[in-house]
């Protein structure tokens, strides 16, 4: 626990502190956000706003990681470190995006194909190393059987296991992004996702068991405690960020963060045997992606739109909400989500025996 604590704090400070630096810098650089054309004509003053914080959040989350494990002496883990694989590495795939707006000085950077091909480059490589890596129990990092809260009957097979991990980390990583439109939405939002799964990984480290145990009650997972780490760093670095990213924002996120943050739910997710629970836990991404899904496909089919404008949080924005109502109010959705997930998770564990 003392571990968990660490990583929340160095995370959290790291992030709070060194945020202000980075704006300075990034203003120095001409680091600035382009705005959409054709998004709500209240943004066009957000132009300029330094861009690519996403870099904060990954720096304070890897520095919470790390000097966690060296205050306490605590063995890195396979798991915690492929989560933080996918963060990093999507991170990277961001940061390209946001640093080609930059310098075309436009709202669009890497081409659609690049990007998905950065995602595909990271997932794979996650899903491939994922089951490789047995501890001394036989316990492997990911698991071929799709999970809700803990493994089911379904498997994919080794084969299709790292297809399934692009398809959870694509989707969950351009879900996040779609969400970041407003100041703060994201990193708040995604703060109560992390701090579920600090929940739910340090609950399956107390009710843990080997593959020769019974399951009932108790969880086949490798490195909860670790994950739980992770899961803490990136709360608090997310919680320090948000400080600045509250509206009116004095820095952005931009893909660097968005991605960085959804490849790291998706990973945790994947790891912890909770994928389609990630779906509960990330209701306000949900939402948001399906507003966007359902506007495309309805405005093909008639040439008529559903919402004002998608993502939702513009609709309501055009709706003439003013836009910290829209962040509050969609901070209270996530925060709901959540706590029905956990709701389901510990409903789950009643059900099996536990107490």
């Amino acid at each position: 626990m003392r571990g968990v604590l660490i990583a929340a704090m160095v995370a959290l400070i790291v992030s709070l502190l060194g945020t202000p630096w980075v704006i300075r810098l990034f203003r120095r650089q001409g680091y600035g956000q382009e705005i959409r054309e054709d998004g709500p004509s209240s943004h066009l003053t957000k132009r300029g706003t330094p861009t690519m914080g996403g870099t904060v959040i990954i720096v304070a989350a890897l520095a919470g990681y790390f000097i966690a494990h060296l205050v306490t002496g605590i063995g890195f883990t396979a798991s915690g470190l492929l989560v933080l694989l996918v963060m990093t590495g999507l991170g990277l795939v961001g940061f390209l995006d946001d640093y080609i707006k930059i310098r075309k000085q436009r709202s669009l950077g890497l081409t659609a194909r690049m990007k998905f091909a950065g995602q595909a480059a990271v997932a794979f490589a996650f899903g491939l190393l994922a089951v490789r890596f047995k501890n001394d129990h036989g316990l492997l990092p990911g698991s071929t059987y799709i999970s809700i809260v803990r493994d089911t009957g379904l498997s994919v097979g080794i084969f299709a296991f790292p297809l399934l991990a692009w398809i959870i980390i694509a989707a969950t990583s351009n879900a996040v992004n779609l969400t970041d439109g407003l100041d703060g939405l994201a990193a708040g939002s995604s703060a109560m996702v992390f701090g579920a799964y600090v929940v739910i990984s340090f609950w399956q480290f107390g009710n843990q068991c080997m593959p020769s145990d019974s399951p009932d009650g108790c969880y086949l997972v490798r490195d909860p405690l670790d994950v739980a780490l992770v899961a803490a760093a990136a709360m608090g670095a997310c919680f320090g960020f948000l400080w600045w990213n509250a509206s009116p924002a004095k820095i952005f996120m931009g893909d660097t963060g968005s991605l960085a943050l959804g490849g790291a739910f998706a990973s945790i997710a994947i790891v912890s045997r909770t994928e389609l629970l990630l779906v509960v836990l990330g209701g306000l991404f949900v939402i948001e992606t399906l507003s966007v899904l359902i506007q495309v496909a309805f405005f093909k089919a008639t040439k008529r739109r559903v919402f004002n404008m998608a993502p939702i949080h513009h609709h309501f924005e055009l709706a003439e909400w003013p836009e910290t109502t829209v962040i509050i109010r969609f901070w209270i959705v996530s925060g709901l989500a959540v706590a029905f997930g956990l709701g389901l998770f510990y409903a789950e564990f009643l059900s099996h025996g536990g107490s």
